[in-house]
């Protein structure tokens, strides 16, 4: 999966294990969940960390909803459910990876 680097240039809140928003692990950084899209730093400015392209989690059998046990965060139009280290979001019968 690539990520799109998109910076956000207006962001000037800065996000920490504090600040009250949901940390998210994403590979080798932390997101921050923040007005349903996710940010991190980057290279002194904070980007919003969005997947570049489909990429559908296989064999993933776990139906998320309400009462699965996994914390849910708001991500655009969508809930993503935060499991395993990463995000799932349904997508046409099957789960991303976002």
């Amino acid at each position: 999966m690539t990520t799109l680097h998109l910076e956000h240039s207006a962001h000037t809140h800065t996000h920490g294990p504090d600040c009250g928003h949901t940390e998210v692990r994403h590979g080798d950084h932390v997101d921050y969940v923040h007005d349903g899209h996710l940010h991190r730093e980057h290279g002194g400015h904070w980007d919003e960390c969005e997947p570049g392209g489909h990429v559908a989690h296989a064999g993933h059998e776990h139906r998320h909803g309400e009462d699965c046990g996994h914390a849910r965060v708001r991500h655009g139009d969508h809930l993503d459910y935060l499991h395993d280290g990463h995000r799932h979001a349904e997508h046409e019968g099957h789960w991303d990876d976002h």
